[in-house]
C-alpha cells in the first residue's frame, strides 16, 4: 500500500510541473506492481482546491472522478483532534494539518511509503516511492 499525497496529485495533473514525468512514471510502476493507493479526505479537499485554483474546474473534476479508484480514509473527529494536538506539541511550522493527518493515517495503517514530492514525509520518517521495491 502506498500513500498518495497532494504534491503527487498536482504533479500528475499539471504537465508544466517539474515533477510531472516522475509522477506519471511512479504511478505507472505502482499500478503495474498492483499497489493499492490510499489517501484521506483532507488530501482530496486540498487537491481539489489546488487543482481548481491553478488549473481550472475541468482539471479538478477529472481528479474527482479519478479519485474514485483510490482507497480513502475518512478522517473522524478523533483523528482530526490527534493531528491538531501533535501539531501543537511539535510546533513544526512547515507541516500543515493535512500533512499531520497524513502522517497519522500512515502510522495507523502501517504504511511506510508515500507517492509524494514533499520532503516533510522523509523528515517524518517515511520513504518516498521510487518504484517497485521501495514500498
Amino acid at each position: 500500500m502506498i500513500f498518495l499525497d497532494t504534491s503527487a496529485i498536482y504533479a500528475l495533473a499539471d504537465r508544466a510541473d517539474p515533477n510531472h514525468r516522475r509522477a506519471r512514471e511512479h504511478l505507472r510502476r505502482a499500478l503495474e506492481a498492483g499497489a493499492t493507493l490510499l489517501t484521506h479526505n483532507y488530501v482530496l479537499v486540498e487537491s481539489m482546491a489546488l487543482l481548481q485554483r491553478r488549473l481550472g474546474m475541468p482539471a479538478a473534476m477529472r481528479f474527482a472522478r479519478d479519485a474514485e479508484g483510490l482507497e480513502v480514509v475518512w478522517v473522524d473527529e478523533s483523528t482530526h483532534g490527534e493531528a491538531v494536538a501533535r501539531l501543537e506539541k511539535t510546533g513544526t511550522g512547515g507541516v500543515s494539518l493535512v500533512d499531520a493527518v497524513s502522517f497519522l493515517v500512515m502510522r495507523k495503517r502501517g504504511i511506510r511509503t508515500a507517492l509524494a514530492f514533499d520532503a516533510d514525509f522523509v523528515t517524518a520518517g517515511f520513504r518516498l516511492y521510487e518504484g517497485p521495491g521501495s514500498d
